[in-house]
């Protein structure tokens, strides 16, 4: 199980960063197009933020904390607040999967969501879901990039699974 968990998160890992990289390439102006739209997410920023906010809140609740808000994209002005904010959450996520225990990945967890609704869940199903929810959310990003002539190129598992075995 905590293997699978971490080949997971490697590989998240690794999308992550090619989308990074390629976000690299905007100028402020396309990296913020769309901001202020009534859409959820309208801009890279604010989806790179949720995504990365997401995972802060899940590594929140895996520990047993509900935090009650998501990130807010206005505090991420530029892509280097970003990846290093980021960076620190991978670190910690890789520091949870680390120490824990498969009886723990297995337990069930219970949290409240940003709203205050209760929930429960096996703590490796909503491992799963949280690399899964990225994946979502890099499609959506991976869209926009190429729309502005900036495609991060193919972020498939099995390119990973290529990409480490060189």
């Amino acid at each position: 199980m905590k293997d699978y968990l971490r080949f997971l998160y490697n590989y998240n890992s690794w999308a992550n960063t090619r989308v990074l990289d390629t976000c690299a390439q905007l100028s402020q102006e396309e990296f913020l197009r769309g901001e202020g739209s009534s859409t959820a997410n309208p801009s890279i920023r604010d989806t790179l933020v949720h995504t990365m906010g997401a995972q802060e809140i899940w590594l929140a609740r895996w520990g047993g904390v509900s935090p009650t808000r998501l990130l807010d994209p206005k505090d991420f002005g530029a892509l280097a607040l970003i990846r290093e904010y980021w960076d620190q959450v991978e670190q910690h996520t890789r520091g949870f999967l680390d120490a824990t225990k498969d009886d723990v990945l297995l337990d069930t967890m219970h949290y409240t969501n940003t709203r205050g609704q209760p929930f429960a869940y096996p703590r490796w199903q909503t491992i799963v879901h949280q690399v899964n929810h990225a994946t979502q959310h890099r499609s959506e990003i991976a869209h926009l990039l190429t729309q502005t002539g900036h495609s991060p190129g193919n972020l498939d598992v099995l390119v990973y699974m290529d990409a480490i075995r060189l």
